[in-house]
């Protein structure tokens, strides 16, 4: 899966129909809906305003007017094809008084987001997983110093009787990176999964 780097955008004319695409990055629903109705307030007068969210949390997609199945889905298979997430894809159309029939439709659709992620900078996904290590008073700088040479984020730190830090690691190598640190401290390291 990958990310986009930064929105980007294209406009294609076809049959005096005006296609203008915009592929963003979104964290969640609300801020691809926040985004939607910005774009609907700066082209007020368009025919139609097709989406398509895909992000980890919630997805949804809309042909707004359009022929069922001729404008969010072929938006939606080009996203996927890219295997993007967290990312929201939307299509202003201009009516050019020619009809584009399905088959024109589901074209231009898919046409508008592919130009639109021709030059896209793509991020790859990397899964993740957020720990509690728990080390003795001792060991907390070495552990510290562990995190700061593997590049591992201390995104808390809890102090109770011993000292808690909870990161985050990749999920492919997790467990690898557990174990090569409990014996780096002697077995002297506790790890919980963070719920």
């Amino acid at each position: 899966m990958y990310h986009l780097k930064k929105p980007c955008q294209s406009e294609i004319e076809i049959k005096k129909s005006r296609f203008i695409a915009y592929v963003e990055p979104v964290a969640n629903r609300a801020e691809a809906m926040q985004r939607l109705a910005e774009l609907r307030r700066q082209y007020p007068d368009a025919r139609h305003h097709c989406w398509v969210l895909l992000s980890e949390t919630d997805s949804g997609l809309d042909d707004d007017g359009e022929p069922g199945g001729t404008a969010a889905k072929p938006m939606y298979n080009v996203l996927m094809h890219r295997k993007l997430t967290n990312v929201l894809a939307v299509v202003v159309r201009y009516f050019g008084g020619i009809k584009l029939g399905a088959g024109g439709l589901v074209r231009a659709y898919s046409q508008a987001v592919s130009e639109a992620l021709a030059d896209a900078e793509l991020v790859a996904v990397v899964r993740s997983k957020t720990l509690w290590f728990g080390v003795p008073f001792a060991l907390e700088s070495a552990l510290r110093r562990w995190c700061e040479q593997q590049g591992v984020p201390i995104l808390e730190a809890d102090y109770g009787e011993a000292v808690r830090l909870r990161v985050r690691l990749p999920e492919d190598s997790a467990d690898a990176q557990c174990a090569a640190l409990a014996d780096s401290l002697h077995g002297a390291l506790t790890v919980i999964a963070d719920d």
